[in-house]
C-alpha cells in the first residue's frame, strides 16, 4: 500500500512538469500528462517533497518540507540570478502580487528556487532580493549544492540540464490539503492574487 501511494502522489505531481514561457532562445519540452488525486497524507507528502536542508537568502538552513511547505498556501518558481529577461520579470510580477494581496500576503509563502546552485549562494541570493525591492519576510529564495537543488527541483517536475532551460510555470498549493495548480507567468497580478487567496479559504464539507 505505501508503494501505491508514492505511485499515486508522484503521478498527481507529475503535473508539475508542465512547463510555460521559456527563456529568449531556449525551447522548453512537451508539458507532461496529469494523473490521478494523491491517495496519501502528510507522511508521503514528506517522502515526496523530501527535508533537503536548503539556504535561504539570509543563510539560514531550512528544511524544504518541514520549514518551507508544510501546513502552508505557497507559491514556487524557478529562477537563476543572472538571467536578464523572464526571471526578473517574474519576479516583478510576483512583488506586485504581494502587493495586491496586502495584508493576506502574510498568510501566503512565496518560493523561488534556483536553477543556477553554483553560483546562487545566499549572498548572491540576498543581494538579487535588495535589487529586485522583495525583501519580504514571507518570501523565501532557496539555494543548496548542485545535489540537493537537482533532487528538490526535480521533484516538482524541474529536471533542468542547464539553469536557462527551467520552466517559468508558477506552482500554487494549499499543502494540507493537496490542493495544487499552475498558473502561467503571464496572468494579470490580480488573477494570481486571487487564486493564492481560494486557497487560503478553508474547505466546505470536509
Amino acid at each position: 500500500m505505501r508503494t501505491f501511494n508514492r505511485i499515486a502522489l508522484s503521478l498527481c505531481l507529475g503535473i508539475f512538469s508542465s512547463l510555460a514561457l521559456a527563456h529568449e532562445g531556449h525551447q522548453e519540452p512537451a508539458p507532461a500528462t496529469p494523473a490521478a488525486q494523491p491517495a496519501s497524507g502528510t507522511r508521503d507528502a514528506k517522502t515526496w517533497f523530501t527535508d533537503t536542508p536548503l539556504q535561504d537568502q539570509n543563510g539560514q538552513t531550512l528544511r524544504f518540507y518541514s520549514d518551507a511547505l508544510q501546513n502552508r498556501v505557497v507559491l514556487l518558481n524557478v529562477i537563476f540570478t543572472s538571467c536578464n529577461d523572464a526571471c526578473p520579470l517574474i519576479t516583478q510580477k510576483l512583488k506586485e502580487v504581494r502587493e495586491v494581496l496586502g495584508d493576506k500576503a502574510e498568510g501566503i509563502t512565496f518560493i523561488s528556487l534556483t536553477s543556477d546552485p553554483l553560483r546562487d549562494t545566499p549572498a548572491v541570493l540576498k543581494a538579487y532580493t535588495l535589487k529586485q525591492g522583495v525583501e519580504d519576510p514571507h518570501w523565501l529564495f532557496l539555494t543548496g549544492d548542485k545535489a540537493q537543488m537537482d533532487l528538490v527541483l526535480g521533484r516538482i517536475g524541474q529536471i533542468v540540464p542547464t539553469p536557462e532551460q527551467h520552466s517559468t510555470q508558477l506552482i500554487v498549493g494549499d499543502v494540507a490539503n493537496k490542493r495544487w495548480s499552475k498558473i502561467r507567468p503571464d496572468a494579470p497580478a490580480a488573477a494570481i492574487a486571487q487564486r493564492l487567496q481560494l486557497l487560503t479559504m478553508p474547505l466546505v464539507g470536509r
